[in-house]
């Protein structure tokens, strides 16, 4: 880190002697991982001093937000409209929930076998290491499965930040109903909390300034789908991770940045591993900072992942929200639309992700498709075998979570998948 942020850390409310424990581990984990890798591109250093400072400068600058009397909203699902929070001058930004973190504490409140993510959310809280989530104005929950339902119940209850939006199950007329309600609600409750309107070129500027970071995903994905593939799948999942936390403008133009590095790369022939290596999209339950297991293993066993089917992935950047609207209640609808477009594995029937699945993997030019379904995610687990009977291509279905127990068990089955490929 550029600096000692200790006193910032003791202010917040975070435990010092756990913290101090934790960063540490990331530090190792992040050192064997990602700094480990050969000929990775320039433009990844930002990315890389990030990291370093996910948990100090951006926090300070989270910090000095609220003294300006900014807004800081948290959230965990890509269906929370980022739009409405830029548009009243809020920060906007991902919550700790990617780590085997204080799950003895989150099972005094959830059940054992409840799924890693939200355990991880409320071990990250309870165990006072999350600088996020006690930076925050309010958590934006939503309604995707029935545990972070009832999750975000008890969550209430400890934060006293909670707001919970109601995605539908369907996507009927009258599902579409409910859900532009829950935006102009939402936009209600971030108007309430910020003492800032909500008008039509505020909204026009938040829009374009979520559209650019968008099409910056959007662009490094394209350049994922060349062969040999010039970014590795970690550093690409890097990026991915980061939009949630970083400022969107500064983020999006260190994105086009790497992409120019990229495109050069192309140009030249030089990619990550030699041509023809086998090409892996990785489709399923969200990767939060800091999941790189599965990433890791699939590239340390001779293939690359050139694509995540995932929230944190193409779920998050595929569409963009259209801009040409006229009125506030245009642009609201507008905003609804594009959220509604999402494919979560929440929906029934949900054929368009199916249809998703089967257009990235043609996009990108993979070889197989390693599902991964964090282990207790009902609905992740379940469209796992409706998809494997809809596809005609190499397909391996897991279930894992945080810890590192499955490591060798997952190595042994991914190294067999990757050698069908070639």
């Amino acid at each position: 880190m550029s600096k000692d942020y200790t006193t910032l850390w003791k202010e917040i409310g975070l435990n010092l002697g756990k913290h101090d424990g934790l960063l540490s581990v990331l530090s190792d984990a992040y050192k064997n991982i990602y700094l480990s890798q050969k000929n990775r591109p320039e433009g990844m250093k930002y990315f890389d001093f990030v990291i370093s400072e996910v948990h100090g400068l951006r926090i300070e600058e989270l910090y000095e937000a609220k003294k300006e009397k900014r807004k800081v909203i948290g959230t965990f699902c890509v269906y929370v409209p980022e739009e409405l929070v830029l548009a009243v001058d809020g920060v906007f930004v991902g919550l700790c929930a990617g780590a085997e973190v204080g799950f003895e504490e989150a099972e005094k409140y959830v059940p054992r076998n409840t799924c890693a993510l939200i355990k991880a959310f409320m071990g990250f809280k309870l165990s006072g290491l999350c600088p996020y989530v006690e930076l925050t104005d309010l958590i934006v929950g939503e309604t995707t499965c029935d545990g972070k339902k009832k999750a975000y119940e008890i969550f209430d209850e400890i934060t006293r930040k909670m707001y919970v939006m109601e995605i539908p199950n369907m996507k009927n007329d009258s599902d579409r109903k409910l859900w532009l309600e829950e935006v102009r609600k939402f936009k209600d409750k971030i108007e309430e909390i910020s003492g800032k309107e909500i008008t039509l070129n505020l909204l026009k500027k938040a829009t374009e300034i979520v559209n650019q970071k968008r099409l910056a995903l959007q662009r490094l994905s394209k350049l994922r789908a060349y062969d040999p593939s010039p970014i590795s799948g970690l550093d690409a999942l890097l990026v991915n991770q980061i939009a949630f936390y970083d400022d969107p403008v500064r983020f999006t133009m260190k994105v086009n940045e790497l992409c120019d590095e990229l495109e050069e790369r192309v140009r030249k022939g030089n990619g990550i591993a030699p041509k023809g290596t086998p090409r892996i999209l990785i489709s399923g339950s969200p990767f939060a900072i800091p999941n790189w297991k599965l990433h890791a293993i699939v590239e340390n066993s001779g293939a690359v992942v050139v694509g995540e089917e995932s929230c944190v992935g193409s779920r998050n950047f595929r569409e963009l929200t259209e801009e040409n609207f006229n009125s506030l209640e245009e642009g609201l609808e507008k905003i609804a639309m594009r959220y509604m477009g999402i494919d979560c594995a929440c929906f029934t029937p949900n054929k368009e992700r199916i249809d998703n699945v089967k257009s990235l993997f043609k996009e990108l030019k993979a070889d197989g498709v390693i599902h991964c379904a964090l282990q207790f995610c009902t609905p992740y687990m379940m469209e796992a075998f409706k998809i494997e009977k809809k596809i005609d291509f190499p397909y391996m279905r897991i279930e894992t979570d945080y810890s590192m127990e499955d490591f060798g068990q997952l190595k042994t089955r991914v190294e067999a998948f990757i050698e069908t490929l070639r």
